[in-house]
């Protein structure tokens, strides 16, 4: 049975095929933050650990949510690789190092993707599609996909920092060698 929630049924499917690929773009993330979390060496090795599993926890909520909003509004969500690969955006893992730095750079990167995509879905949904709530809901899923970007760049802002001063440090130590020997 469809749902009568005010919302007619060619709006409801436009709807529920945007979600379907918000969707689609959180299962890919989520697999790729897996990723990392398994396959990350370097020196920070526990720490990004921890990190990436604190993400794939919010990531599920995140994928488990959005599948109950397309549910929500009558529609069946996408539940197979197949389907998830030909919706998204996003591409499969692409950094061929396992190093901190590539994979919070890829994530982050796919983060704002799916941050301009919900951005530019907000309006449509109500304005053009009627459904306030899926608007509110995508806003809510912007917003939780920000605060994941801004940890990945805090990250790698971070890191940046400590490179930059090592690397500083690491200059005037050789211009103090040199001094010295003259």
């Amino acid at each position: 049975m469809k749902p009568q929630i005010g919302i007619i049924e060619k709006n409801r499917a436009a709807v529920a095929q945007v979600l379907s690929k918000v969707l689609s773009d959180a299962t890919i993330i989520h697999v790729k933050t897996k990723n990392a979390h398994w396959n990350l060496e370097g020196v920070h090795f526990y720490e990004k650990h921890t990190f990436f599993d604190i993400q794939i926890h919010q990531l599920a909520e995140i994928i488990d949510k959005v599948a109950e909003r397309i549910r929500m509004i009558g529609h069946y969500a996408p539940a197979t690789l197949k389907e998830y690969l030909e919706l998204t955006q996003l591409t499969e893992k692409s950094s061929k190092n396992n190093d901190c730095q590539g994979f919070i750079k890829e994530l982050l990167g796919d983060h704002e993707a799916i941050i301009i995509h919900l951005r530019e879905n907000i309006l449509p949904f109500g304005d053009t599609f009627k459904d306030f709530g899926s608007a509110d809901f995508i806003t809510g899923m912007m917003e939780e996909h920000e605060k994941m970007a801004w940890f990945l760049r805090s990250h790698l802002s971070d890191t940046q920092t400590r490179e930059d001063l090592y690397s500083e440090s690491m200059s005037h130590s050789s211009n103090n060698i040199h001094h010295i020997k003259e």
